[in-house]
């Protein structure tokens, strides 16, 4: 499972991983949202709301439970939303707490000091703050000289992070830290039957070098990036700086507000499907690549159907577990974080010149396909 002889444009040296102490299962989850049903049902009987299961919530994403940083406020029907507590500005914010711990283990796999790292990209779909930038407190808390930004493309931010970060190297950087905290339980709306149980909280770091760096334990060269969006409300957060400003009355009671997590589950379906498979169809195709010749898809963890039949599109066949890993059983969906979780939990097994393709896609539209070969 060779690729074509072509020079890599960077290299992929280490990643890392931050999972939270605390999970949440599809049945407690469950228990909490049936109880709030029940509480709302009997104060608002011309508007009930239908209870939901922990078989529906599988057979509907394929998620069994989730990672989260506050279990308890989350199921609590009084409140349903985590409990995180605001930090003095001279306390490291919770945001970058983990995307430290992600980015700590990943320098430790590549046995790299701050000295050694010459940018950090924060890529998420949330910041904390708008600022400072979160990157730059990061960057601070690591010791890291250099320079840092945040960017954010909704679930896509990993792909399009590692494509800026190949960018950079070609600026003068030596290599470049991309971090990916999401606390995605912070903005969705545990009352909205539909969507409540998507989201779990996570941190993933990638430390990505240039292609003769001697670094890494088990490093993947990167031969092409390739991004794409295309313009859709159909997964939609209008939370923003700019509510104060308009007045807006934001009722977090409300299941239907808009200032949480949005989507039209069907309707994203069946239009980025096709969309993301035909976009990582045609870079295999522009490299040289049969879809026959790769080891492994590490896809964003969205929804298991959507990425069996993603896979399936670019394979012209189902794919095994092994070639198309699946976290978000466990993880839940991840937003950014997600197809990086896959790369970190499943890039065993390769061997030099193996050849595997890492996705990121969400909001906006947004995509990325990254192609990367076992050194």
């Amino acid at each position: 499972m060779t690729a074509p002889a072509r020079t890599p444009v960077a290299r992929i040296l280490s990643t890392g991983l931050f999972t939270p102490e605390q999970s949440v299962s599809n049945e407690e989850l469950v228990e909490s949202y049936n109880a709030w049903v029940e509480k709302w049902n009997a104060a608002h009987p011309d508007d009930p709301k239908e209870p939901s299961s922990a078989p529906f919530i599988e057979k509907a994403s394929g998620i069994k439970s989730r990672y989260v940083l506050d279990k308890e406020g989350m199921l609590d029907i009084d409140r349903m939303r985590p409990r995180l507590p605001q930090r003095e500005n001279d306390e490291l914010s919770i945001m970058a707490e983990i995307a430290v711990a992600a980015a700590r283990e990943a320098m430790a796999a590549a046995e790299l000091g701050p000295e050694d790292i010459d940018a950090v990209l924060c890529a998420a779909s949330n910041m904390q703050r708008q600022y400072p930038a979160m990157a730059v407190e990061i960057q601070e808390a690591l010791g890291i000289g250099g320079y840092a930004f945040d960017m954010n493309v909704a679930c896509a931010s990993a792909a399009f992070g590692i494509q800026t970060a190949v960018g950079l190297l070609s600026t003068g950087a030596r290599r470049v830290l991309m971090v990916n905290p999401e606390i995605c339980t912070a903005h969705i709306n545990f009352r909205d039957r539909d969507g409540h149980f998507i989201f779990g909280d996570v941190a993933t770091a990638v430390i990505v070098g240039h292609a003769d760096d001697p670094h890494g334990q088990q490093p993947f060269d990167i031969l092409d990036t390739r991004l794409k969006t295309q313009f859709s409300s159909n997964i939609r957060n209008n939370f923003g700086f700019l509510d104060p400003a308009t007045d807006s009355v934001i009722d977090w009671d409300d299941p239907n507000t808009d200032k949480l997590f949005k989507q039209r589950g069907r309707a994203v379906f069946k239009e980025v499907v096709p969309m993301v498979a035909a976009m990582i169809a045609e870079h295999l195709e522009d490299n040289d690549i049969a879809p026959s010749s790769l080891k492994r898809m590490w896809l964003h963890q969205a929804n298991l159907s959507m990425n069996e039949l993603i896979a399936k599109r670019v394979l012209g066949r189902e794919a095994t577990r092994e070639e198309a890993p699946v976290v978000l059983d466990e993880y839940a969906n991840t937003s950014s974080a997600g197809s990086i979780i896959a790369f970190h939990k499943h890039k065993d097994g390769f061997e030099h010149g193996d050849i595997g393709v890492v996705s990121g896609f969400g909001a906006g539209y947004s995509a990325g396909s990254i192609i990367v070969r076992a050194v």
